[in-house]
């Protein structure tokens, strides 16, 4: 059954009248009465008993009407549910990110948005792979740095710094570096978006010994508290350490890459509203200060 006859038939049989039905529906009496005939003869049965003055509904037809008018009145339901989605957040909202970022921040910011918003339910998963929106179902992937896939968008929300770090027990076991050039000559742990060779500074080319190599940054952090070796660490990373006096910030006029990180999602157009509540929400949860640098609001196309 065609969803556009099923449309006409109901709107004939409720309007007592072809004329009526055609003015309602903006279309000709000939295309109507036409579309009625086509749809009887699909049947194999009459479905209205049509005089000069009056419509009247047959057995079948009766029945046919009653089945149509209940998928009409589920249709404008689905509509009708479809916009309350997008006046007022709700549904489910699936959400990957870094670990780190999930744990320090993400979880508090996600519960003070479903407080506000008790529509809302959430899968979140934490992970350090880059996760692509669009093949796996995700409405939001935070993400360090741009996704090399152009077709989605990416909104920048901040850059967080990095510095060099080291425990007191290293750096009384190994000596403090007092230059750039003298990290040579200290063990690195590092991360793999790191060079092997070298330490991460900008413009510097200074080789490293490297102690420990990983993907994980609350690993990276423990091992320079466990006096492993000097670490390039975010701010927001250390913190704590340094604030406990466990971490020494090293060679503070040393340059490192910053780290930007993303949110990702596949389209702006028809954006679901909870999406789009969340971003903002996001975004006004970023704390300002030396630890993060806030990105712009504004919408950016990613780029390879």
């Amino acid at each position: 059954m065609g969803l556009d006859d099923a449309l006409i038939f109901t709107r004939v049989v409720e309007c007592h009248s072809f004329t009526q039905a055609a003015q309602s529906l903006g279309m000709q009496k000939s295309t109507v009465s036409r579309r009625i005939a086509l749809l009887e003869e699909r049947l194999g049965v009459r479905l209205l008993n049509r005089t000069t003055r009056k419509l009247r509904l047959t057995e079948v037809g009766q029945a046919y009407y009653e089945r149509c008018r209940q998928i009409m009145l589920d249709f404008a339901e689905a509509e009708q549910a479809v916009m309350q989605l997008q006046q007022e957040p709700s549904g489910l909202l699936r959400i990957t990110a870094p670990i780190e970022f999930g744990q320090l921040f993400l979880g508090g910011v996600l519960g003070r948005f479903m407080l506000q918003y008790p529509q809302i339910s959430a899968e979140v998963e934490l992970t350090s792979r880059e996760v692509d929106p669009l093949e796996e179902g995700v409405d939001i992937a935070i993400l360090v740095g741009q996704p090399r896939d152009s077709t989605l968008i990416a909104r920048k929300l901040f850059e967080s710094p990095r510095r060099l770090y080291a425990s007191s027990d290293y750096l009384a076991r190994h000596g403090t570096p007092r230059t750039v050039l003298e990290l040579a000559e200290h063990r690195a742990v590092h991360l793999p978006i790191d060079s092997a060779r070298y330490w991460p500074l900008l413009g510097e080319h200074v080789p490293c010994q490297r102690a420990l190599a990983t993907n994980n940054l609350t690993l990276a952090r423990e091992a320079a508290l466990a006096g492993a070796g000097i670490a390039a660490l975010p701010l927001m990373i250390a913190e704590q350490g340094v604030r406990d006096g466990l971490l020494l910030e090293l060679l503070p006029e040393a340059r490192l890459p910053v780290g930007e990180i993303y949110a990702v999602y596949p389209s702006r157009r028809f954006q679901a509203m909870k999406v789009k509540a969340f971003l903002d929400f996001l975004m006004a949860s970023l704390p300002h200060g030396s630890l993060l640098e806030p990105a712009a609001a504004g919408l950016l196309t990613s780029r390879p």
